[in-house]
């Protein structure tokens, strides 16, 4: 078997705030009351992984902080074979927290531009919004991603009850203006989670979208549209979406047809990810690279950009194991 961390990637389902390592929270907030929480846990509920990401998001102070855990989240894809990383980040909401709305994103854009340079990896940024917060504060996300080249979407996130609705003129908006519109979607909630995002929210991507699979005539609808599934199993799997990574619709997904792309929504390592995949699901080198090429030719990147990486997938699979 090849080496999977060699194998090029694209990840495209990743919130840099998920990914902040544990020795970083733990500086970020020595001598708080309560202990910071340290990233990558198994969580009871998703309203309490929610409620711990809050609290890993309300360490983040200072410029410093936030092109810190930039600059660290490059090296740390780097050594995963990410070689292409579209990045979500909630850059409204730290800009309102700390009194300086454009001070985070700049930061992180910062950051982000050093760890291309010392690691040899190509970020985009996504910003996204809570479906629990106003629609305000998505047109600010929407005035910032128009305002910085390497910002190339939008879109929303969080808990799937609250609908995408009362937010349909900001992607109108935002569609108009040439961005890149992904939002989650068949994550918690169902089928018709993932009707509203294409129809309403004129989603380019599903963030998740596993629950496509409860209705028929959706799976052949994303199928013939080809539009593509950002899945995440181990996140699942944490959050309690899915009981076990055996019991994962991964393989449904595959064998509908459906354009799937392996991700991990910030909670293990993009490396780790396939080589899960690979041991539960028995997924073969082959296999691998084809879910490689997927999220590369699901990316946002570029066409030269794709044909480099997909010309790495090539050679890395005609490689001795």
């Amino acid at each position: 078997m090849r080496d999977v961390r060699a194998l090029p990637k694209a990840h495209l389902h990743v919130h840099l705030e998920s990914t902040v390592r544990p020795e970083t929270v733990r500086e970020l907030g020595g001598g708080a009351p309560e202990r910071a929480p340290e990233p990558r846990q198994a969580f009871a509920s998703f309203r309490e992984f929610a409620d711990e990401r809050a609290r890993v998001r309300s360490l983040l102070r200072t410029a410093e902080h936030f092109r810190r855990i930039a600059v660290e989240f490059c090296e740390d894809e780097a050594a995963q074979g990410t070689r292409y990383v579209e990045v979500t980040f909630t850059a409204a909401s730290h800009g309102e927290r700390v009194g300086e709305p454009e001070m985070p994103l700049e930061a992180v854009l910062d950051g982000l531009a050093e760890g291309e340079a010392r690691f040899g990896i190509e970020c985009r940024v996504l910003l996204d919004h809570s479906r629990r917060r106003p629609v305000d504060r998505l047109w600010r996300t929407y005035k910032l991603a128009c305002r910085y080249d390497r910002v190339i979407g939008m879109g929303l996130a969080g808990d799937e009850a609250h609908p995408l609705a009362p937010f349909a003129e900001v992607f109108d908006a935002a569609r108009d203006a040439g961005l890149r519109l992904v939002h989650h979607a068949g994550e918690a909630a169902g089928a018709a989670s993932v009707r509203e995002a294409l129809d309403v929210g004129h989603a380019e991507r599903l963030g998740h979208g596993i629950r496509v699979l409860d209705d028929p005539a959706l799976v052949a609808e994303v199928r013939e549209r080809g539009i593509p599934l950002e899945v995440c199993p181990t996140s699942n799997v944490l959050l309690g979406l899915v009981p076990s990574l055996p019991e994962h619709p991964l393989p449904r997904l595959r064998e509908a047809g459906l354009a799937v792309t392996i991700n991990t929504d910030g909670e293990t390592a993009l490396a780790d990810e396939y080589t899960r995949l690979r041991e539960v699901f028995g997924l073969g080198d082959g296999e691998l690279a084809e879910l490689a090429l997927a999220s590369i030719d699901a990316s946002f990147a570029g066409d030269a950009l794709k044909e480099r990486l997909r010309a790495g997938v090539r050679a890395w699979l005609a490689s001795s194991p």
